[in-house]
């Protein structure tokens, strides 16, 4: 009794030693601010919510060698001023090692010259390309995103265009950072695909009618519109569209694929097509498909482990902050928490099969998606459809 009494008290003192030695290890700060108030909310809340998913199943194995990682949360509300007061607190008072965020192009352009000054690794969730351009938009050395361009976005449609035959279009877009972004790319790419834009209209995402912008390019029988936009807008373009009786197909953008699209348009989104990441129609996808186990494993998570689907059921962003910290953790297993190591190990990812597509980034391209990573999906009878083409 007495030896068994000794040995217990051996494995206690051990086991809180052992204990004692993993609480003590220091964590790994990520600073991960999003719209979590505000018009954007709707995207921000669950991006939050993944990038803790993916947070809690890293640490689960055990961490980045051996340290666990620790998410610093901010909510910007879609403010550029207030996300740049979060940025410079994650970096000067938190001291994080690198940055997930933020929501909306608009904020992340804010923050841009922030984490490039400061030398801070940003990994941004933002659908529009001047994040990660040069020129008259600043260095990016530091800046990189998991959406989409929304130049391959446009490159996905007018591929499609271009298969169906359809050569004269219209376009429809919103004022904001992202709209803007937008209607750059559909103006400067179609000569390349052989389209004639025959009306281009704005509108100001937060209108709650276009039926004027819209009457007017329906006058230039295009052979299908364009809009491109994210949030209630969209929902709004596709219901003028169906009061209208305007026949032509409506294209939306990238960041729209979403449930909340189909509740908000309701019948009028019947038969809308939009470029979309394969999240949206994974079961699908062939079976060849890399990114078919991938997404399968991370619906699981979503659904029917963390249960975040009773409240936000999966859309097209639902994956980028869970790819943001993925190929963020796998740079930090190669080269540990020096951010300019960490800054040139994030450069140089390759292969890595993300739940929105297979990124391989170069210092040139720090995205790492091409038109391979999306489809085009249809709105039948309320449900996704993968269309083939």
């Amino acid at each position: 009794m007495k030896k068994c009494g000794l040995w217990g008290l051996v494995s206690i003192f051990l086991f809180l030693i052992f204990s004692g030695s993993l609480a003590a290890k220091e964590p790994i700060k990520i600073g991960a601010f999003f719209a979590l108030s505000g018009p954007a909310a709707f995207i921000g809340t669950p991006t939050k919510l993944v990038a803790e998913m993916a947070v809690a199943e890293i640490n689960k194995k055990g961490g980045i060698n051996g340290r666990p990682l620790e998410l610093v949360i901010g909510d910007t509300e879609g403010d550029p001023s207030k996300a740049v007061a979060i940025a410079k607190r994650f970096i000067y008072k938190d001291k994080v090692v690198a940055i997930i965020g933020p929501t909306r192009t608009g904020t992340g352009m804010a923050v841009k010259p922030i984490v490039e000054a400061a030398r801070v690794p940003t990994i941004m969730t933002v659908g529009g390309d001047p994040v990660i351009m040069g020129g008259k938009f600043g260095s990016y050395r530091y800046v990189f995103k998991t959406p989409q361009r929304s130049s391959t976005a446009v490159r996905k449609i007018y591929q499609y265009l271009k298969k169906k035959g359809l050569t004269r279009i219209a376009i429809l877009t919103a004022t904001d950072g992202f709209g803007k972004d937008g209607r750059k790319w559909l103006k400067k790419l179609a000569p390349e695909y052989g389209l004639t834009i025959v009306a281009e209209e704005a509108f100001n995402p937060r209108d709650t009618d276009m039926t004027a912008q819209l009457a007017k390019v329906w006058k230039e029988n295009p052979q299908a519109l364009v809009a491109w936009t994210i949030g209630p807008a969209g929902a709004i373009v596709a219901k003028n569209v169906k009061q209208l009786g305007i026949t032509a197909p409506l294209f939306q953008c990238h960041g729209l694929p979403d449930p909340k699209y189909i509740e908000l348009a309701g019948p009028a989104s019947e038969g809308n097509l939009m470029p979309s990441t394969k999240l949206m129609a994974w079961e699908q996808l062939p079976d060849t498909d890399p990114q078919k186990p991938v997404i399968a494993h991370f619906v699981h998570l979503y659904k029917e482990v963390y249960h975040y689907d009773r409240r936000f059921p999966i859309n097209t962003h639902s994956g980028y902050a869970w790819d943001a910290i993925m190929i963020l953790a796998r740079a930090l297993e190669k080269v540990g928490p020096d951010r300019e190591k960490l800054r040139e190990a994030i450069e140089n990812t390759k292969g890595y099969v993300g739940i929105s597509g297979v990124y391989n980034i170069t210092p040139e391209d720090h995205n790492g998606l091409d038109e391979s990573s999306m489809i085009i999906v249809k709105i039948v009878k309320g449900h996704w459809v993968l269309e083939d083409y």
